[in-house]
C-alpha cells in the first residue's frame, strides 16, 4: 500500500487548499472579513509574530515541563479544537436552514450545537486515539477553514510580503538554528495535528513512534521508511495566496463562465504543487528539510507567471496602501 504515503500527503495538501477556496465567499458573507485590513501590513505582522515565537514557546514549555507534556498536550489539544469549534460553526451553517424561531422570540441554531459536537469528537479522539488518521483528519479540518480565514484577511501584496518572509524564516529555522526540527519532534511526541502523518501501511501506529528515531533509522536506511511527515502550516501558508488571490483579484469571466481570480488560484496552486515534488525529491535523502521555501516559492511562481497571462497587465493587482 505504499501509494497511501506516496498519494496521502499531496490530497490532504491540495485538500486543504481546495476546501479553503470553497470556503471563502461564505466566510466573508458570514460577515468574518468585517474587521480585516487587507492592503495594510497590520493584516501579517501580528501572524508572523505568532509564528515565530509560537514554535520557541511550545518548545521552551516543553523543555522546562518535560513531567507535565500530559497537560501541556491537553492544553494545546483543547485550544486547537476550540479554533475548529469557532470556524467550522459557519461553514456548518451554511450547509443548514436558517436558525429556527420560536413564538417567543427564541431562536435555535443546529450549526452551533453541530460544530461543538465535532470538535468536542476532535479533542476527545486526539487525547484517546491519536492514531494519524485522527491527526490528519483534525489536522485537515483545522487547515482548511484556517486557510480560508487568513486568506480573506490578506490581500496580494501583502500576502507575496508574507510568504516570502517565511521562506527565509523556514530555511532558517531549519537549516540553521534548527529549532523547527525539535519543534517538529515535540508536537509529534504531543500527538498534535499540527503534524501531518501519511504512512505506507493503514496499519502503522502512530502512537508508539517517535519521529526523531524514525528520522535517524530513514537517515541510515531511506528504503526503510514507514511514513512522510509534514507540518501542516506547510499546506495553510501557501494556501492563503490561492485564497488571497481568488478574493481580491478580478472576477472577470474568462471562456464565458471562468473566473479570473480563480483561474490565477488554480494556476497558484499549481505552482506549489510542483515546488512539492521538488520537495520530496529532496525528502528522499532523509534529511529534514524546509518546506516552505519550495511550496511558497512555488506558489509565488505561479501566481507570477499566470497573471500576466490571464489579465493581460503587469500590475498583479496588487492595491497599495
Amino acid at each position: 500500500m505504499s501509494y497511501l504515503k506516496d498519494l496521502g500527503l499531496p490530497t490532504i495538501y491540495v485538500g486543504v487548499q481546495g476546501v479553503a477556496l470553497v470556503l471563502a465567499f461564505p466566510f466573508i458573507h458570514a460577515g468574518l472579513q468585517q474587521a480585516a485590513t487587507p492592503n495594510s501590513p497590520t493584516s501579517i505582522i501580528p501572524l508572523l509574530i505568532a509564528i515565530i515565537v509560537a514554535p520557541l514557546l511550545i518548545i521552551l514549555f516543553a523543555k522546562k515541563a518535560s513531567n507535565s507534556l500530559g497537560s501541556i498536550r491537553f492544553l494545546f489539544t483543547g485550544v486547537i479544537c476550540v479554533s475548529i469549534l469557532i470556524t467550522l460553526q459557519p461553514a456548518i451553517a451554511l450547509l443548514l436552514p436558517l436558525p429556527i424561531g420560536f413564538s417567543s422570540g427564541l431562536s435555535f441554531d443546529p450549526s452551533i450545537y453541530i460544530a461543538l459536537f465535532v470538535a468536542s469528537m476532535c479533542f476527545l479522539a486526539l487525547l484517546l486515539e491519536p492514531q494519524w488518521y485522527v491527526v490528519d483528519s483534525v489536522g485537515f479540518l483545522a487547515g482548511g477553514a484556517l486557510t480560508a480565514l487568513l486568506g480573506i484577511f490578506i490581500g496580494i501584496l501583502w500576502a507575496l510580503v508574507f510568504l516570502s518572509i517565511l521562506m527565509v524564516y523556514d530555511a532558517i529555522a531549519v537549516y540553521w538554528t534548527k529549532h523547527m526540527i525539535s519543534l517538529a519532534d515535540v508536537v509529534s511526541d504531543m500527538k498534535l495535528p499540527i503534524m501531518m502523518v501519511m504512512p505506507s501501511e493503514a496499519s502503522f501506529d502512530y502512537t508508539r513512534v517517535s519521529l526523531k528515531d524514525h528520522r535517524d533509522k530513514v537517515k541510515a536506511r531511506p528504503e526503510e521508511r514507514e511514513a512522510l511527515f509534514m507540518g501542516l502550516g506547510d499546506a495553510v501558508i501557501p494556501g492563503v495566496l490561492v485564497v488571497s488571490s481568488y478574493v481580491f483579484l478580478p472576477q472577470t469571466r474568462l471562456f464565458g463562465w471562468l473566473p479570473g481570480g480563480l483561474l490565477t488560484a488554480f494556476c497558484v496552486m499549481a505552482g506549489s504543487l510542483v515546488g512539492y515534488m521538488v520537495l520530496m525529491r529532496a525528502v528522499a535523502s532523509g534529511n529534514p528539510q524546509a518546506g516552505l521555501p519550495f511550496l511558497n516559492g512555488g506558489a509565488i511562481a505561479g501566481f507570477l507567471l499566470s497573471y500576466p497571462i490571464i489579465f493581460h497587465s503587469f500590475s498583479y493587482g496588487i492595491t497599495w496602501p
